[in-house]
């Protein structure tokens, strides 16, 4: 999938989201805490939001972080590279469940990748599971390094950072919302 397939994949989702429920680019920005503005220049398709920032959209409308990507024909998951984000692979395993409230991603970190997310909605919990190479999870001000085969579970409403210890990291992240 293309950069400008990816733009214009999370524009279309977030305007349908958007118009689907009657809500303004006025109201959306309130629920988000993503500016007026910068909705406006991604469903324009003028800005690509990051992470941290399609992380934010997706929990102030309460809708999966997948669903802003498309995916790979015939393939069992979706994957995507982040256009504004290139050192970072994502892989949906198991899309948002409305009945769990859950969802499983494979996350690539390369070259020493350093991804910082925001803090989630109060009550979410995320699970990580390393399955290659080396991964700091740092939140709370505390470092957590965690090897092949590590898990590690916590309360995801407070900033939270992942980044590859090794040239490249593999892991499971499970995200379990309230």
């Amino acid at each position: 999938m293309s950069t400008d397939d990816i733009r214009s994949t999370i524009a279309d989702r977030i305007k349908k989201c958007r118009k689907d429920r009657e809500i303004s680019l006025e109201k959306a920005a309130l629920l988000t805490g993503v500016s007026k503005a910068m909705l406006g220049q991604i469903e324009r398709r003028e800005s690509a939001p990051t992470i941290t920032t399609l992380g934010k959209i997706a929990q102030g409308l309460n809708i999966s972080f997948a669903s802003f990507f498309e995916g790979k024909e015939g393939s069992d998951f979706r994957q995507v590279s982040i256009p504004c984000d290139p050192n970072m692979v994502i892989r949906e395993v198991f899309p948002f469940n409305p009945t769990t409230r859950m969802e499983l991603f494979e996350v690539t970190l390369l070259n020493r990748h350093h991804q910082i997310s925001a803090a989630h909605r109060f009550g979410v919990v995320e699970h990580v599971v390393v399955l290659q190479g080396v991964v700091d999870l740092i939140y709370g001000s505390k470092l957590h390094r965690l090897e092949t085969g590590n898990a590690h579970k916590f309360h995801a409403d407070v900033a939270h950072q992942y980044k590859a210890a090794t040239d490249n990291a593999v892991f499971q992240n499970i995200i379990c919302y309230t």
